[in-house]
């Protein structure tokens, strides 16, 4: 079950100007937030039970990434339906590192409904987690990219488009995406087909993404496409990953 609650929104009668109007100052405006809560279909048998699962929770950071991972699914399912019903290509998906608050917990229905628990752990954002560190410097390249330095390829877009339709399992528009990816990042020579053994393992993959392309068309996916997309998408983040380097 989802529950979405704006707070601090502002009151309408002030957002009914039709005209600008003459400001003095300019200190930040209050902005609302968002509050998503995601509550299990099932109840606990018991209280006890309840605290055993959430005392639990925190001595096993594997099963509490697990619990995430399916909150955050249920919220980005319903973002991706709000882009699409919407027509709103600005409508983005979230991530836990993205929230200002985590919290998980139990407690009575109405109560967890209106964002409050008989018992919850909050995350810091410390505890969240990141993405290993690496040799790249994100910092450097996006200056690089500000100030005309760089060029951003249409291939690296295309791959993160994949990876996120991937990772909703969003399969048929996950197949896509990559075919497309693939055939752009071949043609920009980040890894050609006569490149060496990287781009090699790359055109490889080739087959399969257009396999899977066609098959989404038809309405008709095998089922170890997913296998096939995550080695593809993997393969092309890793030569992404070496231009970037240097490599």
């Amino acid at each position: 079950m989802l529950v979405l609650k704006t707070l601090g929104a502002p009151e309408r009668r002030l957002l009914q100007r039709n005209k600008p109007r003459a400001v003095d100052t300019s200190e930040p405006e209050a902005v609302p937030t968002s509050r998503a809560t995601i509550a299990r279909g099932a109840p606990f048998p018991s209280g006890d039970q309840a605290a055993s699962w959430l005392a639990g929770l925190r001595g096993d950071g594997e099963e509490l990434d697990a619990e995430l991972d399916a909150a955050v699914a249920v919220l980005n399912r319903a973002l991706h339906a709000h882009r699409v019903a919407t027509a709103d290509p600005y409508v983005t998906e979230v991530s836990p590192e993205r929230a200002l608050v985590v919290r998980v917990g139990y407690g009575g229905g109405e109560e967890v409904a209106d964002g409050r628990f008989s018992e919850c752990v909050e995350l810091p954002r410390s505890g969240r987690r990141r993405p290993q560190r690496s040799m790249e410097a994100p910092e450097e390249r996006f200056a690089a990219l500000l100030g005309g330095r760089e060029e951003v390829l249409p291939a690296e877009e295309l791959v993160l488009r994949a990876r996120a339709d991937l990772n909703a399992g969003r399969l048929a528009e996950a197949a896509l995406q990559a075919r497309v990816a693939i055939e752009a990042l071949l043609a920009s020579k980040v890894a050609a087909p006569d490149s060496g053994a990287a781009g090699a393992s790359l055109a490889d993959h080739r087959e399969a993404i257009a396999a899977a392309a066609n098959a989404a068309l038809g309405g008709d996916l095998p089922g170890d496409t997913a296998a096939a997309l995550e080695e593809a998408v993997a393969a092309m983040e890793q030569a992404l990953k070496r231009r970037r380097l240097g490599g």
